[in-house]
């Protein structure tokens, strides 16, 4: 019989670190750059984030917290997600720390802010790959009881996307090739994606 370690979350999981983070991973990262009314730009992380729909493609990223991207995004409707990257891992870290809402994290973290196409937010020059996006939902999320938690779930529509070219191989992006960084469990813990980890299993008829 397997011996299994069993916790009820709202009574505490009894471990030296919190499991759940762990457990779902590793998770992509939500570098999320906004504007704010005011012309303030914020740039920083979030590991609760992934892509929720093909067409359109939606984006979402939750924050535990009413912070400074989702107080911009609900004011301007946009934001844009810039793919953290192994090289840039020490900046994508700077970005993350707790500073004034007057503080430009792209400066703070030493980043290029680069003008993008469709909306009014700039993206990470320094990235291969990044999203521009419009907000579709802005959503305070609840618990089984119907309480209201202190996070918000933050949903926006992809209206343009760059790649770097040296990323597409006849066509098709690889994803090894960015060098993209994801969090895992632990205060302090990441991964990286390598072409060695690469195996290809098609779906059933």
């Amino acid at each position: 019989m397997t011996d299994r370690y069993f916790y009820q979350p709202g009574q505490g999981h009894g471990l030296p670190h919190n499991p759940f983070n762990a457990i779902i991973g590793p998770r992509p990262i939500g570098w999320i750059s906004s504007r704010s009314k005011a012309g303030i730009l914020n740039l920083a992380p979030y590991s609760f984030f992934n892509a929720f729909n093909y067409t359109p493609p939606i984006i979402g990223f939750s924050s535990v917290g009413y912070k400074d991207s989702v107080a911009n995004i609900e004011a301007t409707g946009e934001f844009a997600w810039n793919l953290a990257t192994r090289p840039l891992a020490d900046a994508m870290n700077q970005s993350c720390a707790a500073v004034a809402p007057e503080v430009d994290e792209f400066q703070l973290a030493g980043l290029t802010p680069e003008g993008s196409r469709l909306i009014g937010v700039p993206r990470v020059k320094e990235t291969p790959v990044s999203f521009e996006c419009r907000l579709s939902q802005l959503i305070r999320l609840t618990g089984a009881d119907g309480q209201q938690t202190d996070s918000w779930l933050v949903l926006g529509e992809v209206v343009g996307v760059h790649i770097d070219r040296r990323l597409l191989k006849d066509g098709v992006y690889q994803t090894h090739a960015a060098e993209p960084i994801l969090r895992a469990g632990g205060p302090a813990s990441y991964y990286g994606i390598s072409a060695g980890q690469h195996f290809q299993m098609y779906r059933p008829d």
